[in-house]
C-alpha cells in the first residue's frame, strides 16, 4: 500500500456570545463531535509535475493550484505548512471527508484546516506544536472570514467546552450537569462576514443601540457561565433566550431561524437561539433531558429543519 496519513477535527457550536466576541466580549463554545472532518494525505497519481497537489472533496476535485476562491484559505495554509516543514510536496493528494455542512456556523472551514494541517504533519512524521497548528489554521480562517475572532479554530481543536475571549487565554469551562442540546439546520447558507460588517455599520449609524446589545450579550454570557457552573439549566435557557433577543436587534437573525426558534420554545425548550453567524445557518435548543431532545428534534424537522443533531455535553 502507498503511504498515507490522516488528520481529524470535529465541529463546534457557539452556545452564547457570537458577534459580541468580535468586540472583546466572552463567548462559550462547545465541541460538536456529531459532525467532523477527516483529511487524508497520500501519494498522488498525477504525472504532470512532481510538485502538483491533487485536492478532492465534495465541492472540488482537481489541482489545488486551480481551486476556486472558496478554497483560497486552504491553499494559503497548505503553502505555509510545506514552507514551515521545509519540504516540497512530491505529487501529493489531499482528500477531504466531511460531515460538517459548510456555511452553517458549525466550524467547517476551521475544522478542515485543522484536519489538513495535522494530516500533512503526520505524513512527514513531524511533531506539531499547538502554536504552529493555530498559526496555520489562522491563515485559512483569515481568508474565509476576513478578521475572525479565533473562536472557531479554538473550539474545533478542544474536546471540552471553552470560555473564549479575544486576546486572552482560552480556558476549559466547568459544567456541573450534562446539557442536552438539539442543533437544527435551516438549510440556508449563512454569511458571517456580511453579518459582522452589518453590525459594524450599525455601530457607525446607531452606536447607542449597537453598544447596548453587545454589552448585554457579554453580560448574558457571564450569567450563562455561572449557571452552567452550578447546574441551573433553567437559567442557562433564560440566558440563551435573552441573547437571541439582542441578536435579533442587531439584525443577524431571520424569519426562518425565528420560526425554528419559536417551534423549539413552544415545544418546551429551556432556551433557543441562533448559533454562529446567523442570517442562515443553524439554531440550537436546550432540552430538559435526552428524551426531551428527541421530542425537540422531531418537532424541528416537522417545522422545516433541513436536518437536526442531538448532542450531550457531559460534566467537566
Amino acid at each position: 500500500m502507498s503511504r498515507r496519513a490522516e488528520g481529524i477535527a470535529h465541529g463546534k457550536v457557539i452556545l452564547i456570545g457570537e458577534h459580541s466576541v468580535v468586540y472583546d466580549k466572552p463567548a462559550i463554545a462547545i465541541p460538536f463531535h456529531e459532525v467532523n472532518v477527516k483529511a487524508i494525505v497520500g501519494q498522488g497519481e498525477l504525472t504532470d509535475g512532481k510538485n502538483t497537489i491533487w485536492f478532492s472533496s465534495k465541492y472540488f476535485n482537481g489541482v489545488l493550484l486551480d481551486a476556486p476562491d472558496e478554497l483560497s484559505g486552504i491553499k494559503a495554509s497548505v503553502d505555509e505548512t510545506f514552507e514551515l516543514l521545509n519540504v516540497s510536496p512530491a505529487n501529493l493528494a489531499i482528500h477531504i471527508e466531511s460531515t460538517i455542512p459548510s456555511g452553517r456556523g458549525l466550524g467547517s472551514s476551521a475544522a478542515v484546516a485543522h484536519a489538513v494541517v495535522k494530516a500533512i504533519f503526520n505524513y512527514y512524521d513531524a511533531p506539531l506544536r499547538k502554536d504552529v497548528q493555530m498559526h496555520l489554521v489562522q491563515i485559512a480562517e483569515t481568508h474565509a472570514h476576513g478578521n475572525p475572532s479565533g473562536i472557531d479554530m479554538e473550539a474545533t481543536c478542544n474536546n471540552s467546552p471553552i470560555w473564549f475571549q479575544k486576546g486572552k487565554e482560552t480556558k476549559s469551562l466547568m459544567i456541573e450537569k450534562p446539557i442536552h442540546i438539539v442543533v437544527a439546520d435551516s438549510g440556508q447558507f449563512g454569511d458571517t462576514r456580511t453579518a459582522v460588517e452589518n453590525i459594524r455599520s450599525m455601530y457607525r449609524n446607531n452606536l447607542a443601540v449597537a453598544r447596548k446589545s453587545i454589552d448585554l450579550l457579554g453580560d448574558y454570557t457571564f450569567e450563562c457561565q455561572q449557571a452552567l457552573a452550578v447546574g441551573d439549566l433553567s437559567q442557562v435557557g433564560t440566558c440563551l433566550n435573552l441573547a437571541q433577543q439582542e441578536l435579533s436587534i442587531l439584525g443577524v437573525s431571520d424569519k426562518v431561524l425565528d420560526k425554528l426558534i419559536m417551534n423549539a420554545r413552544n415545544n418546551g425548550a429551556l432556551g433557543a437561539k441562533l448559533t454562529g453567524g446567523g442570517r442562515g445557518g443553524c439554531i440550537l435548543a436546550l432540552a430538559k433531558d435526552e428524551q426531551h431532545a428527541e421530542v425537540l428534534s422531531a418537532s424541528l424537522k416537522e417545522a422545516g429543519a433541513y436536518q437536526t443533531w442531538k448532542s450531550v455535553i457531559a460534566r467537566h
